[in-house]
């Protein structure tokens, strides 16, 4: 089940040209195509999705778009994380339902972003995330950032740290967080209006803003891992899987 047939759902890609660790990641070559190449065919694939546009601060990631046909629309290059650049986009163009598609995703499916908005079903939800179990190499790696939930889904926490301790050898389970957001309207437009939260700023996890001011998140499972492109090495990963794709 998914948020009803009147409600519109708009799929935003910010892209950042001025990534700290891996410069320009997003115009970089993927199994023969840009990385965003792969993430926006993947969001257009979703059916829920209304509209897909990219949100950029960047000419020379404009002069890609306009070149394939990708709607694309210029933001400050000020703008200071992904949500901030998905909540420019509110001012502009009217949706209920907003989706932040992280750029540096190639490895994203449709599947993704439907279970991103199954949430959605229930009256009160105002912002979800995913979560996909966690594999044993990235259970201790600060990189994979994982989360703890409620029992209903709500999100309790997410760190770097390896969250639950397993202080008596009970073998939980651990749940990796993706990165993908959606958020109503009313909630996306809060927060700009928050302080960078403690918690925030420690784990540099933008997230914990919502956790602190008492906004809920709800996490869905996927049964889909992917790989955030972060490092030359991440690029080679999914170099690999997508060159491995008939």
């Amino acid at each position: 089940m998914q948020p009803s047939n009147n409600t519109r759902v708009l799929g935003v890609i910010p892209a950042r040209l001025a990534s700290t660790r891996l410069p320009h990641k997003v115009l970089r070559t993927i199994a023969g195509r840009p990385m965003l190449a792969w993430v926006y065919a993947a969001a257009k694939a979703c059916p829920q999705l209304d509209h897909v546009l990219i949100a950029t601060d960047s000419r020379q990631i404009v002069d890609l778009c306009n070149q394939h046909g990708w709607p694309v629309q210029l933001t400050s290059p000020t703008l200071p994380s992904g949500t901030d650049r998905v909540h420019a986009i509110a001012q502009l163009h009217h949706a209920d339902i907003y989706v932040n598609i992280q750029g540096d995703e190639p490895l994203l499916k449709p599947e993704h972003l439907t279970a991103l908005l199954r949430p959605f079903r229930h009256p009160h939800v105002d912002v979800s995330t995913l979560k996909v179990r966690c594999t044993p190499d990235n259970i201790a790696n600060p990189n994979a950032v994982k989360v703890v939930t409620a029992a209903d889904g709500r999100a309790l926490y997410f760190s770097r740290a390896t969250i639950p301790y397993d202080r008596d050898s009970a073998s939980p389970r651990y749940w990796k967080h993706i990165g993908l957001y959606a958020y109503r309207k009313a909630a996306l437009n809060r927060f700009p209006t928050l302080p960078a939260s403690e918690l925030e700023q420690a784990e540099r996890l933008e997230q914990l803003r919502y956790l602190e001011n008492g906004i809920s998140l709800y996490v869905e499972p996927t049964d889909f891992d992917t790989i955030g492109v972060d490092t030359e090495e991440d690029l080679q990963k999914v170099e690999a899987v997508l060159a491995a794709r008939p």
